[in-house]
Formats: structure tokens, sequence, C-alpha cells
């Protein structure tokens, strides 16, 4: 079950937006092996805004991911990607739909 989750809103650097993609896309590797991390989604908003969207089954798993290897990575890269430092929203999960397994 699916119960939180964030939204990171992610704002490149002109002439960085092609290095946030990367790293987005990268992340995937990193994300898949942190069980509790259910879905994860690395989006373009726009042209230079990108974002995150992942979730979880409780605050304990969205707790594992702010602090994992993904989260590390991207604060460390955060002043040379970014315009400003990411915008990290918590979210309550309402409803879900999901493919079962």
């Amino acid at each position: 079950m699916v119960n939180v989750a964030l939204f990171v809103r992610l704002e490149a650097k002109p002439g960085k937006e092609a290095e946030v993609e990367a790293f987005l896309k990268g992340g995937l590797a990193i994300v898949e092996g942190e069980p509790a991390t259910i879905v994860w989604f690395g989006i373009r908003i726009g042209p230079s805004t990108f974002g995150i969207f992942d979730a979880f089954p409780d605050e304990a798993g969205r707790d594992a991911h702010l602090t994992g290897r993904v989260a590390v990575a991207l604060m460390a890269k955060a002043p040379d990607l970014l315009v400003e430092p990411p915008v990290i929203e918590k979210i309550d999960v309402l409803a879900v739909k999901l493919p079962l397994t």
C-alpha cells in the first residue's frame, strides 16, 4: 500500500538541462535498490523545470529515501546544476492505482 509521497521540483541552471535530465535517468538504477520506494518518476515539466515524484508505504520508507543515495547525490550536485536548492514537498497519498505484481 502507498500512503506517503514526495514531490521534488528542480529548476536547472541555463545550459545544465541535459545534465539534470541525465541525473534523473541515472537515478532510476539507484532507487531500484530501495524496497520501500514503491514508485519513482523522474519528470520534465518544462524546458528547464524537472521533478521527482516518488511514493512509499510509510514514513519510515520516505525517510530512508530522503537519506538515501539519490538524495545525497542530488544535494551534492544541486549547487552546480540548479538555480536554487530542490523544493521538497511531503505529500499524503489519498488514493492510488498501481498494477498488480
